[in-house]
């Protein structure tokens, strides 16, 4: 039965270049997309740029241009960046768009009409010269603790303290330098609290099939028992000034929150595509894939830091607003490189772009993430050493190895004719040709479940047979005795034949290296499953092989030394960089603590492993967390410690997480911490978290198997 599917990838940001890491989700969507393809099935892959929301706007105010021509440029760089590693999306559109904003709008008005919008004031800051609400980040001042300067309104990055943006001193906007204000706006919510949405979710997170199960899992988690009502409600709007679409009915002064049209531009960018389509003549029915009902497939490829949003916010709004749900979600996990965060000063935050600039194949990094990636959320690592060996060794020394060896003996002795009884030979005469074979069904398993580790196992797994009976018959000798003429013929043409189906395995993965080898054999590209054939006989005349061209370098191998100039090109300076001025009205008083303030802007000083001793590092799970009434910062957690019982802290996280998704989570905890008074309680510990130069606040996860209770060390 040929399936129809529509599948995406989470949209990137336009504000950044396109890395590494985001390039783990591309590729292996790609992967899975030109699979099914192969397949014979019918697939529609579409993307977007996701192009509203305040860095946006800032960004562009910072470069003296509008937004609109700053995500034009972005929205270039990434089409480039794509195509250069073989990304085929059908479509690659953006969120700022006519079909998005109209989807929107509908989405919004239907589910207005069932009653789960509602209406709310919200408390918070207010730039008075640019005159608009600030996102959290983008407000500094010195910390409440320790009085270092140039501190974000969340955390110290000198002392480690936790607070509200109420607590800092002398605070200001990062944006005019303007003291903040402290302001009330109404704001919009989706009910997601709904009893309505609470049910759906139930059945579509935990039995329908769509996601994996520990995404499941966690969906359990953050759902809580039925009638514990954990799930909040989500708020969908912003106030001006503001980069998007405006909210119906409100002037234009309500924005919607760019979470509510980022992942609408799925569809948005889909039916920009079916216009294309039809405009070219080409009809798609696009009812049958954003409807309910019917034989489509709707499939999401995402980062598990985003499946809240696309196993809940999303799901819920399709489902009230009349549209048909997903029914898969992959998630995955991070890329990390040589077993770190990716780092701009080690020069392991890696851009795509400069990867092609340093002459490196893109298909050398397809082929290593494909050989790392599998069903599951966790993180993969690219370790540049391993990178290095694994091509050289299997890609090249094994895979292309087998060619480049047979080509020449069939060109030079054969004039590059393949022995036509072992193309449609037995196994007797096609020994190599048939153990092939015997991985299709192994192989095709393992792409549809994503197992594309498993793919290049197999595949290597019968390079190595065809390259140890390559060895064992010894054709370089054969090749000097007439009598052995027959015997070379078909020796060479059974790893050739052989080959081609590994090449056919790995097109998905290497597709330019697959299309190289179709023409070498003289196939009209693409290549199809069915170039296999159960029986070599069965395929069509104009698809077997019966000539092999003059033999042309396929791949090269990674030399060790372009490695060493991509971590070169990508390494940032670590001379720090001189602190922002500031608008002389908001120049905040001289900071007392000096030393503190110096710390700020250079390295951290060293410490001995007995200062280190000191902190004790405890896992916690957080058992509770609830907002804190009249703070705009501060969550207030309930952690199980395990032997160490439960302690009460306030976490400065508000601005990135929600309370319900963080029930039952692990994190990690400074447990010997002074206990502090503050205005809304005692607060016995701090929970770690990361933060950098740009918005995002992100808590630290230990792996699985970890208790509460645990040291850390």
């Amino acid at each position: 039965m040929t399936r129809r599917i529509l599948v995406t990838s989470a949209l990137p940001y336009a504000n950044g270049a396109i890395h590494l890491g985001h390039l783990v989700e591309y590729i292996q969507t790609d992967i899975w997309v030109r699979f099914q393809r192969m397949q014979g099935h019918t697939v529609h892959y579409v993307g977007a740029d996701d192009t509203h929301g305040t860095p946006i706007m800032l960004r562009a105010d910072s470069e003296g241009i509008t937004p609109q021509q700053l995500i034009d440029r972005v929205w270039q760089e990434h089409d480039r960046d794509f195509r250069s590693f073989s990304v085929g999306f059908d479509n690659f559109h953006t969120t700022n768009s006519p079909e998005n904003e109209a989807l929107c709008a509908e989405i919004y008005g239907k589910l207005k009409a069932a009653g789960l919008i509602a209406t709310r004031s919200v408390e918070q800051f207010y730039d008075p010269v640019k005159q608009m609400f600030l996102p959290d980040r983008y407000i500094k001042g010195e910390c409440p603790k320790c009085g270092a300067k140039d501190q974000y309104g969340d955390s110290c990055e000198v002392c480690g303290a936790t607070y509200s943006p109420i607590e800092l001193k002398n605070p200001y906007s990062t944006v005019s330098g303007a003291k903040p204000e402290r302001r009330q706006s109404e704001h919009y919510f989706f009910k997601l609290s709904d009893p309505r949405c609470e049910a759906f979710l139930r059945t579509f997170t935990q039995t329908s099939g769509a996601l994996q199960s520990e995404a499941a899992n966690k969906m359990k988690e953050w759902l809580g028992a039925e009638g514990e009502g954990k799930l909040s409600d989500w708020d969908i709007s912003r106030d001006a000034p503001y980069f998007g679409f405006a909210i119906p009915g409100t002037d234009g002064k309500k924005f919607f929150y760019v979470w509510l049209d980022a992942p609408v531009g799925y569809f948005g960018s889909f039916l920009n595509y079916v216009k294309k389509q039809q405009d070219a003549g080409n009809t798609i029915d696009a009812d049958a894939f954003l409807k309910p009902g019917g034989d489509t497939e709707l499939v999401h490829f995402i980062g598990k830091d985003i499946l809240y949003f696309h196993a809940l916010f999303w799901p819920a709004m399709l489902q009230h607003a009349g549209y048909r749900t997903p029914t898969k979600i992959y998630a995955h996990g991070f890329l990390t490189v040589n077993g770190e965060k990716m780092s701009k000063s080690r020069g392991t935050f890696i851009t795509a772009e400069s990867y092609i600039q340093q002459g490196l194949n893109p298909e050398w990094l397809r082929y290593y993430y494909a050989a790392k990636l599998n069903s599951t959320m966790e993180d993969i690592d690219l370790n540049l050493e391993d990178f290095v060996a694994r091509v050289n060794s299997d890609l090249v020394g094994k895979y292309i190895n087998i060619v480049s060896r047979a080509a020449g003996f069939l060109t030079k002795n054969f004039k590059g004719l393949l022995a036509p009884e072992v193309i449609s030979g037995s196994k007797t005469n096609s020994p190599l040709n048939f153990k092939a074979l015997a991985i299709d069904e192994e192989v095709s398993k393992a792409y549809e479940n994503r197992e594309f580790g498993r793919v290049i196992r197999a595949v290597m797994r019968v390079a190595d047979e065809i390259n140890q009976y390559w060895d064992a018959k010894k054709p370089w000798e054969l090749a000097k005795n007439p009598d052995a003429s027959l015997a070379l013929h078909e020796i060479c043409t059974d790893c050739v034949n052989a080959f081609y189906k590994l090449t056919i395995y790995l097109a998905p993965i290497i597709p330019k290296t697959a299309e190289s080898v179709a023409n070498l054999l003289g196939v009209t590209p693409p290549l199809t499953w069915s170039d296999l054939g159960t029986r070599p006989e069965k395929l069509p005349d104009q698809r077997a092989l019966k000539v092999i061209s003059q033999y042309q370098h396929l791949m090269t191998r990674v030399d060790p030394k372009q490695i060493e100039a991509l971590v070169t090109a990508n390494r940032e300076s670590l001379k720090p960089a001189a602190p922002a001025a500031k608008p002389a009205a908001a120049k905040a008083p001289e900071n007392t603590v000096e030393n503190a303030a110096a710390t700020a802007s250079t390295e951290p000083a060293h410490i001995s492993i007995d200062d280190f001793s000191k902190i004790d590092l405890r896992i916690a799970r957080i058992a509770n967390a609830e907002h804190v009434e009249g703070a705009d910062k501060l969550l207030k957690l309930t952690l199980d410690v395990g032997p160490l019982g439960t302690k009460q802290v306030f976490a400065g996280i508000k601005s990135a997480y929600d309370p319900a998704t963080l029930v039952g989570r692990l994190t990690v905890m400074v447990a010997n911490l002074a206990p502090r008074k503050m205005k809304f309680g005692m607060s016995e510990g701090m929970v770690l978290a990361a933060s950098g130069d740009e918005p995002g606040l992100f808590i630290l996860s230990p792996d699985s198997g970890a208790q509460p209770g645990m040291k850390v060390k």
